[in-house]
């Protein structure tokens, strides 16, 4: 092996007499650098769109969430709600009902998400930070409401409009034919107290909203509620607390962690993540074409070398080793030097923000030792294969 080394890395230094040849391997070795530079930014800009898109999710979701089965009605009383706080790792929870309605403000209507919380919300979720406009809710005023920003401008409402009230308007539970259309749906009125920023579908659909609202407009009992969301401690163990809270409950209802409220997103993130590697995968593989033509173009031109080593003693696959070593070298020191510049421009867009997708938001990218490991093993076993085949034959020449 030393000697098929020894030979490689001298056929890879020196330069032929051919300069077409040595224009084939300066193209071969800037291809694979060049791929492996591309793929490694794009990967870790990819990485950084999907941690950037995620944190809006994890922020404001709950670390687990408890949502009934059988119905949209999840009893709880003040018994279990102590089993669940003394399990261990359970920080704390936070009691919700949450319907859909429509907003009417004058003569606009507009679908919402009504969202009724009680005041340990802000410990499990702290979206109380997020108002800009007003102020958070206040449990000596039940009827007046938080809604998000996107919410304010379709209806034109404000904090505390004297002009109108924010109604809220759901269907009439009940059986039989309707009469009367008008007596179909109930209606709620209320007040802005407060206005909130925090994402484009946030902003578009939540209205926050105290217990004694919710219970009056949608009839539910003092034990009901629509979830129980949960804050975990930093260290605690999201499944084992999962599994502990679905025993108490049996099969009424379902324990998600913020993965599985967010499965599609992930799922799409990742999807479109996989077809990106795959994309620039597909344009190494175009790239080792030129080092598939280099080996074959340096087994031509030391044909007579070849038949030398041949007298010499070397074995058909001592020979044939000689050029897949050369064409591997070219891979690691390609790929390699492609990682490491991919790394520095990398680092210097988290450093300093070079491009940004706004005026005051840079492009989000992100580091990880994952990528450099998709990165060089994707570029050496593809580059192993590149080589394998073009030195297959080279023993042929002896």
């Amino acid at each position: 092996m030393n000697f098929s080394f020894y030979i490689a890395k001298r056929y890879f230094l020196s330069k032929s007499k051919n300069n077409a040849i040595n224009i084939i391997s300066y193209l071969a070795i800037i291809g694979i650098f060049g791929t492996s530079l591309a793929l490694f930014i794009v990967l870790s800009a990819f990485d950084g769109l999907k941690e950037f898109g995620l944190s809006f999710a994890n922020q404001y979701d709950p670390d687990l969430k408890v949502i009934p089965l059988e119905s949209k009605r999840l009893e709880m009383d003040t018994t279990m709600l102590s089993k669940i706080k003394s399990i261990d790792g359970v920080q704390h929870t936070a009691l919700v009902i949450e319907e859909k309605t429509i907003l009417n403000f004058k003569d606009k209507y507009v679908p919402a998400i009504l969202k009724a919380i009680d005041t340990n919300y802000v410990k499990v979720n702290d979206v109380r930070g997020n108002v800009f406009l007003g102020q958070w809710l206040n449990p000596s005023m039940p009827y007046q409401v938080v809604l998000g920003n996107g919410l304010s401008r379709q209806l034109s409402v404000g904090l505390l409009d004297q002009t109108a009230y924010l109604n809220f308007i759901v269907p009439k539970p009940g059986k039989g034919q309707i009469i009367n259309p008008t007596n179909a749906f109930k209606n709620m009125p209320t007040s802005v107290r407060g206005i909130f920023g925090i994402s484009e579908e946030y902003n578009n659909s939540y209205v926050f909203c105290s217990h004694t609202l919710a219970r009056d407009l949608l009839n539910y009992e003092n034990s009901e509620y629509s979830s129980i969301e949960i804050a975990l401690a930093p260290e605690a163990n999201a499944e084992n607390i999962k599994s502990a809270i679905a025993s108490l409950f049996g099969a009424s209802v379902e324990v998600k962690t913020r993965l599985q409220l967010n499965d599609q997103l992930y799922k799409m993130l990742n999807t479109e993540n996989l077809m990106v590697y795959l994309i620039s995968t597909l344009v190494i593989i175009i790239a080792l074409f030129n080092l598939i033509g280099s080996i074959i173009m340096s087994i031509i031109d030391k044909r007579e070398n070849i038949a030398t080593l041949s007298h010499l003693g070397a074995t058909p696959s001592q020979i044939n080793f000689i050029f897949f070593l050369q064409g591997m070298i070219t891979s690691v020191l390609g790929s390699v030097a492609g990682i490491l510049i991919g790394v520095i421009v990398v680092w210097l867009q988290l450093q300093f923000g070079i491009i940004y997708i706004t005026s005051s938001l840079p492009y989000p990218v992100k580091l990880s030792l994952m990528t450099f490991f998709v990165v060089i093993l994707t570029t050496i076993i593809l580059g192993f294969l590149a080589s394998k085949i073009a030195s297959s034959r080279a023993s042929k020449l002896a």
